[in-house]
């Protein structure tokens, strides 16, 4: 259990990260989901709870596409064929470990139009959700194996990111702009931002 939550919690912050740093590099998407989220939420808020968040659809938008361009896992845990099968003509053989990577089907051209760009539009009248039911966008993984720690990593980074969000206005370090935001990423069951993000409060809501 303790691993489970620690798997969770270092996701989750891995996800709130790449969050912060495609709303600072894209200034219209963060005005647009802090505006969403001040005039929803109302002023002199002293808490955010979960309840909140069903009130906020573009919210949701940004959550949606930070999971499809940054999956914390790029690869899903390894499967193996039960018996001998072929997969877009190729013949895979009984017993045969496949890897499924999310990472490259997220960013696609075949299934997103500009999928590099973070554009949580793209989901605005789309049914493509997060939870294992759209092959073209699995961070969770799907199926029997899909990720026991989902339903708490969803709740941690939707709450971590609208305390974020409504609570501080956010800027880039003096004398930084938008091109000097490092996106290299490291790692390798786990892709995180190699350069940490430098951001400043500058109001608080």
């Amino acid at each position: 259990m303790i691993d489970i939550f620690l798997a969770g919690v270092n996701t989750s912050a891995t996800t709130i990260l790449w969050a912060m740093t495609e709303l600072i590099r894209n200034t219209s998407v963060m005005k647009k989901v802090q505006d969403e989220v001040r005039t929803v939420l109302g002023e002199n808020r002293e808490k955010i709870t979960e309840q909140d968040l069903n009130q906020l659809n573009y919210f949701k938008l940004v959550i949606k596409e930070t999971f499809r361009l940054h999956p914390t896992a790029p690869l899903l845990l390894p499967r193996e064929t039960m018996s001998p099968i072929k997969i877009q003509g190729y013949d895979i053989p009984k017993e045969t470990q496949i890897m499924i990577n999310v990472y490259a089907i997220a960013r696609d051209p075949k299934l997103w139009e500009n999928p590099d760009d973070f554009k949580p539009e793209r989901f605005v009248d789309s049914s493509v959700d997060y939870r294992g039911l759209n092959f073209e966008l699995l961070p969770f993984g799907s199926g029997r194996r899909i990720c026991p720690g989902m339903t708490m990593g969803i709740a941690m980074v939707e709450l971590g990111l609208l305390n974020l969000l409504y609570f501080f206005d956010w800027a880039l370090p003096e004398g930084t702009t938008v091109k000097d935001v490092d996106m290299e990423e490291e790692g390798a069951v786990i892709i995180g931002k190699k350069v940490p993000l430098e951001l400043v409060p500058i109001r608080r809501y």
